[in-house]
């Protein structure tokens, strides 16, 4: 049977503290280039690796009385994430050679998958770049969708605050919002990234958390009525500051919270009282329990990009050698935009 090399990024060990790229290296084994004969199996060429905040839990040691998002990944074994894939050949009724998909893959240049429904999805619109598929119409764009019009029943007028406003998922809560005809705020992390939330993605205003000396006073100058809506991607200071800033019956979806995930001691947040005296809804999500409702998320967001009225923006790296750099820079506010990885562009 032929073979062919397969490059992959593994997880060195278990890791506390801020993740280093380090902490994930570059391997190569063999793959066989066809799947036994009877197998319910599918040999995917992966074209694109979706780099995501929740991965940073998965690499630490696996703690019963704090389970991670999901699973923790094994040290010495490749690392798995969310891909675009080409099938090169199948055992699975569903796939057949040459069709597209995206779902739950190994970090390598070639996976061997099981196709479960609601894990993985065959790739009907293909008028759109496949990189969309780690982002705006795959998990993060479901993300968002989720997120904002299922936990934070939004109504027009609105005033909603989206902190990592720049990324992944912030930048389509955003457009979501305004398309709703809120009054949308968010914050980010660099004059560029406060800029792109202004100019291009149509927010109403927009701050840059790290120059801000009391955040507190930041979102008081932002929402001087308060905030009905906050979708949380951060945690920490900047939770504890929107709670103190929220308007009674405000809802808080809670998607994220990247400040906290390379903190040996999470910090903790003391205005939490409040939620009861404003009758605060605070919701933890995670969009895996939604996603049988992919179908009905591309039937909303389709028709608006195709009409122009959603805007993207990915941060692209390339090769898979590459890897290890783009998944730590999350931590550091090195993208601008989705971050993804090119590892073969066909």
């Amino acid at each position: 049977m032929a073979t062919t090399i397969n490059k992959q990024v593994v997880l060195r060990d278990y890791v506390t503290g801020f993740a280093n790229e380090s902490d994930l290296v570059i391997t190569s084994t063999t793959v066989d280039l066809r799947v036994p004969k009877g197998s319910m199996t599918a040999l995917v060429k992966n074209l694109y690796l979706s780099c995501d905040p929740y991965m940073r839990n998965r690499m630490r040691k696996p703690d019963p009385l704090s389970p991670a998002t999901a699973q923790s990944f094994t040290p010495g074994k490749p690392i798995s994430g969310f891909g675009v894939s080409k099938v090169i050949d199948s055992g699975h009724s569903d796939y057949e050679e040459g069709d597209l998909l995206w779902g739950a893959v190994g970090w390598e240049e070639y996976s061997v998958i099981t196709p479960i429904p609601n894990l993985h999805f065959k790739i009907h619109h293909t008028d759109f770049p496949l990189s969309y598929y780690t982002g705006l119409l795959g998990m993060p764009g479901m993300t968002a969708y989720v997120g904002f019009y299922e936990i934070c029943s939004p109504k027009k007028g609105d005033t909603v605050f989206v902190s990592a406003a720049s990324g992944a998922v912030g930048q389509l809560v955003g457009q979501f919002a305004k398309m709703m005809g809120c009054y949308v705020v968010g914050s980010a992390g660099s004059k560029e990234k406060v800029d792109l939330l202004k100019n291009k993605f149509g927010f109403d205003d927009a701050f840059n958390y790290k120059e801000e000396h009391n955040l507190i006073a930041a979102l008081k100058r932002c929402f001087p009525e308060g905030i009905d809506i906050y979708f949380e991607n951060v945690g920490g200071k900047m939770l504890d500051a929107v709670i103190l800033n929220m308007r009674p019956h405000g809802r808080i979806a809670a998607c994220g919270m990247i400040s906290q995930y390379n903190l040996k001691n999470p910090e903790g947040i003391y205005g939490l009282s409040l939620i009861t005296y404003k009758r605060i809804r605070i919701e933890g999500f995670n969009c895996f329990d939604y996603l049988d409702k992919y179908s009905e998320f591309l039937e909303f967001v389709v028709p608006y990009i195709r009409e122009g009225k959603i805007t993207y923006v990915e941060d692209v790296a390339d090769g898979i050698e590459s890897a290890p750099a783009a998944l730590v820079g999350l931590f550091h506010g090195k993208n601008v935009g989705k971050q993804l990885v090119v590892v073969s562009p066909s």
